[in-house]
């Protein structure tokens, strides 16, 4: 967003819900402070929203309460949820039309994107989606994720294998909707790196404790290091509904001395635990291209993740980092080793060029002109260019 109003747009925030908990990051409660929240004030004001959309319009209100019906159908969440969105709509298409935006730009493929869908239907503005994965691709038929992209402008993918799944769930006339748009990291983060690498054998895995991270798998891999009298530390961090399981095992196979968790940890503390390991370790099952890694390797550090999703269109084995098959802790527990056993000299090349590789791909201001043309070319009615 920030990026995008560096490049002249004007961004409208828009939420369906706020959040109360403490924000560390200014930034981040800055913009809370700019965010309108659709459910902010309450259910009597969607309703009456609604009833102003379908007093001046009855025809298309009907027609897209059907649509909003239909979705309800073999959907993760039944038909009454689809009205909330539906009164949703009705809401931001007020906001919407007030000030006078061109462009509704939603993300993730879930329910916000049909709150856009049916903004459109009713008769806003056209609006397009970013698609990163993998909870879209795990219910692709129960968010009607066809759908949502056949009326979209335009589709985000954030990686090319995120496109690949997209066009399965699309007919080939709409597979030029799909664009490319990577996710890009913030130049503050990984300006100003100190000149030393960590000499302590310490890895680092930073992501919600949950069962798609794979650090079950990580402990398992850590306990067969552990056997071979490998000296190392590894720390978990990060939080989520898998920690109390996670400290069970930790405590089970003995690992208390080796494994720290630190619980949620501020963007600042992210950097500074990158900076205090030799590598970055993410032994993933379900992504599409976690942001830590990209992170990482910004910061000169290389990563040792998994072959799936978009993992390694950025990652690759031995150039930059270390990859295996998801799920084999084997496997993982051998490239981990690898790692802690390189020369430092090995390490720090494969750290510089995962540097260089990351900048080539993620940088923030060369990705969001590549969203901003999308918007600019939508919104002229021209052809969408490829972006790549």
């Amino acid at each position: 967003i920030l990026a995008l109003e560096n490049l002249g747009l004007n961004v409208m925030r828009l939420s369906v819900r706020g959040w109360e908990n403490e924000l560390p990051d200014p930034v981040d409660e800055q913009e809370r402070q700019k965010t309108r929240y659709l459910l902010r004030q309450g259910v009597g004001s969607l309703l009456w929203s609604g009833m102003k959309v379908f007093m001046r319009c009855p025809a298309t209100f009907l027609n897209t309460l059907f649509i909003a019906l239909r979705m309800g159908l073999r959907a993760d969440r039944g038909w009454p949820f689809h009205l909330i969105y539906l009164l949703e709509a009705c809401k931001a298409l007020e906001w919407l039309q007030r000030e006078n935006v061109e462009h509704v730009h939603a993300h993730f493929g879930g329910n916000s994107t049909e709150v856009a869908m049916l903004v459109r239907l009713l008769g806003g503005p056209p609006y397009s989606f970013t698609v990163h994965g993998p909870e879209e691709f795990d219910k692709p038929e129960f968010i009607h994720l066809g759908d949502k992209v056949r009326h979209s402008a335009f589709t985000v993918a954030i990686t090319s294998f995120c496109r690949s799944q997209i066009f399965r769930w699309i007919p080939y006339s709409h597979w030029h909707k799909v664009q490319v748009v990577r996710c890009g990291i913030d130049a503050a983060f990984h300006e100003n790196l100190p000149d030393t690498f960590p000499a302590e054998p310490r890895l680092v895995c930073i992501g919600r404790l949950c069962e798609q991270k794979g650090q079950l798998i990580l402990l398992e891999a850590a306990l067969k290091l552990k056997l071979r009298k490998i000296s190392f530390s590894l720390v978990l961090a990060g939080d989520g509904e898998m920690r109390p399981e996670i400290e069970r095992q930790i405590d089970a196979m003995g690992l208390r001395e080796h494994v720290h968790v630190t619980g949620w940890i501020s963007s600042t503390q992210v950097r500074e635990e990158i900076l205090k390991a030799r590598a970055m370790v993410l032994p993933s099952f379900g992504e599409g291209l976690p942001v830590v890694i990209m992170e990482a390797m910004a910061l000169q550090r290389p990563v040792i993740s998994t072959y799936i999703a978009g993992i390694p269109e950025l990652v690759q084995a031995g150039q930059n980092g270390f990859l295996c098959p998801a799920g084999d802790a084997d496997a993982l527990a051998l490239q981990m080793e690898q790692c802690l056993k390189a020369p430092m000299e090995t390490l720090l090349h494969m750290g510089k060029q995962a540097r260089l590789a990351v900048l080539a791909q993620h940088d923030i201001d060369t990705e969001a002109g590549k969203l901003a043309a999308l918007f600019s070319s939508c919104n002229r009615g021209d052809t969408l260019p490829t972006a790549r």
